[in-house]
């Protein structure tokens, strides 16, 4: 008896159902990168192709991610890519994978270097580089240091710099923070960014399973109140920003407050910036023209 064909259809349906029963929130949405990454069709592509019989390869890599994913691993890991603001990053385990809420950090750096002619911009605990890829992209000027204490967040980073072709404005170094930032900038930055780990650690088991199993511990722990990096990043970011030059820092919506009240002796015009659901999560703060 011949195989029986599975199309695209039959695999965005089958897909969805397996993920389904096995806890995944989003189903469909899993089902459609997981098929779109099995097949090079975009997630548009698979809704005009459902008659399309997948091929032998196809079929097989399909149930292996699907596999993977039911496990709980991140989606994001399985297919190694991730969508953030207007661009496609890779992404792998070691690195921590973007979230949505980053997207308002990016905006508030955009909006402050908006009318400066080839600001410089660091980005500390760069992660996938996603906040300096995305500054570089919609900001034609703009050159950006990007580091991060990971070697696998370094590497990832300057992959995602050389696909998007930006490393002419993108430097990507392993560095503690500002150790490696090169020193002619120092006091000449028109913005400081980063999304440094910021959960309390004794909060981090009760972060979702998919979070504390996978990604990596060292980008997520803040240490005891989730402050512990943001302090080092408030004190030494002041001999690195330009006079007004301006501090951005994304943190967890418990500490956001807090976090702004610190800031407020050695910053001036200091800002507590919803993210897309509302919730405090970026604190925003200009270098004081005299100390």
């Amino acid at each position: 008896m011949a195989e029986r064909v599975w199309t695209v259809g039959a695999a965005l349906d089958w897909t969805r159902g397996y993920l389904a029963d096995r806890g995944d929130e989003h189903p469909r949405l899993s089902a459609e990168w997981l098929l779109s990454a099995s097949t090079g069709l975009s997630r548009v592509s698979i809704y005009a192709q459902f008659d399309r019989p997948l091929s032998a390869d196809e079929r097989v890599e399909l149930k292996r991610w699907v596999r993977r994913r039911a496990s709980g691993e991140p989606l994001q890991y399985v297919t190694g890519e991730v969508a953030f603001r207007h661009i496609v990053l890779k992404v792998r385990p070691g690195v921590l994978i973007p979230r949505p809420e980053t997207e308002v950090l990016v905006d508030e750096a955009l909006a402050a270097i908006e009318d400066i002619e080839h600001p410089r911009v660091l980005d500390v605990c760069t992660g996938s580089g996603c906040i300096a890829l995305s500054i570089a992209r919609e900001h034609a000027s703009a050159i950006v240091w990007a580091g991060d204490v990971s070697a696998d967040a370094v590497a990832c980073a300057a992959e995602n710099a050389a696909r998007l072709g930006l490393t002419n404005r993108v430097d990507v170094a392993e560095s503690d923070l500002f150790a490696q930032a090169p020193v002619s900038w120092m006091g000449t930055a028109s913005a400081v960014v980063a999304n440094p780990p910021y959960i309390p650690s004794d909060a981090l088991e009760t972060l979702p399973a998919e979070v504390a199993r996978y990604e990596p511990r060292l980008a997520l722990d803040g240490g005891v109140d989730g402050l512990s990096v943001y302090r080092r990043i408030l004190e030494l970011a002041r001999a690195w920003l330009a006079p007004e030059g301006m501090l951005a820092v994304e943190l967890d919506e418990s500490r956001v407050k807090m976090a702004a009240g610190e800031a407020q002796e050695w910053y001036e015009e200091v800002r507590v910036v919803p993210d897309l659901a509302g919730r405090d999560r970026v604190v925003t703060a200009r270098r004081k023209m005299r100390p």
